[in-house]
């Protein structure tokens, strides 16, 4: 039920642009990341940063679009978000000296530090590379393509989450004592 709710967006915004145009997909999109974060919070009580950044991005990204009837603001939001992730990630971790992935899932991953350094660099790499892609596909190909992209780029993130649960897997501490040979 929670990837529905996590997806549900890009697929009416999908849908809207099939069916009508891109104007209509951001209006569509603006709703359906309200419903969704309406949705979250009514499950948890609580939205996460990144959940509030995503609405009021895509609010603003999206109200720019409509207002200016330039879809060109919507096809770059992405690029800012995963774009300002990466250096938000990377300023806490070499700046900062803080590791936001081990503070926010340290108590729901027992990992070795050197583990969550690795993770978190990943992390800004997949960030940079998301933003790149997006803007690549955003200044080069139609509307049509970004929008298809869109959809289908959505490997990227599964690819990279699967890969990112195999890596985890293989180095969680084990809380439990070995057994016992009899």
């Amino acid at each position: 039920m929670r990837i529905l709710i996590d997806f549900f967006p890009i697929i009416l915004f999908f849908v809207a642009f099939k069916m009508h145009d891109i104007y209509a997909a951001t209006a569509v999109l603006m709703g359906a990341t309200v419903v969704q974060t309406l949705i979250i919070y009514g499950v948890d009580r609580r939205l996460q940063t990144l959940q509030k950044v995503t609405l009021l991005l895509v609010l603003i990204f999206g109200a720019l679009t409509l207002v200016l009837q330039d879809e060109r603001f919507i096809k770059w939001k992405p690029t800012v978000m995963y774009a300002s992730l990466g250096v938000v990630l990377g300023a806490a971790l070499w700046v900062w000296k803080k590791n936001f992935l081990q503070i926010l899932l340290g108590s729901q991953l027992k990992l070795a530090d050197s583990i969550w350094g690795r993770l978190t660099l990943a992390w800004i790499l997949y960030f940079f590379f998301m933003a790149a892609i997006n803007a690549y596909v955003a200044a080069f190909f139609s509307t049509e393509a970004w929008v298809n992209f869109k959809l289908w780029g959505y490997i990227f993130p599964l690819m990279f989450i699967v890969g990112q649960g195999f890596y985890i897997a293989k180095h969680l501490k084990d809380d439990d004592p070995p057994a016992e040979k009899t």
